[in-house]
């Protein structure tokens, strides 16, 4: 527990700044058309590879026994790929309503 106040204590500038970019991202994403969300989200869900990218650097960098490091590293690869794919799915989705109509 000493840890994790000594973390708070020496990064609290740092959980200020993520907190405000949340409340920032909340905002802005209210603020899109119903009509222009889909395709803005599914290009933004694939800008999630650099999160996995980074995840992944996290826990090459992770030092023995830091299980708090390796358990986040893999929580962020095992979501931000669930993220991609399904901004590939719903992309894919939405190009196949311009397609052509298949034959039956």
């Amino acid at each position: 527990m000493d840890q994790l106040t000594s973390f708070f204590n020496g990064n609290y500038h740092l959980i200020t700044i993520v907190i405000l970019s949340v409340f920032l991202g909340i905002e802005v994403i209210s603020r899109v058309p119903a009509v222009l969300h889909t395709p803005l989200m599914s290009g933004a869900n694939a800008i999630h590879g650099v999160v996995i990218i980074g995840a992944i650097i996290v826990m090459g960098e992770a030092k023995d026994g830091d299980f708090f490091s390796l358990i986040l590293g893999f929580l962020a690869v095992v979501l931000g790929t669930l993220n991609v794919v399904g901004g590939f799915v719903v992309t894919d989705r939405m190009l196949e309503m311009f397609g052509k109509k298949k034959k039956k």
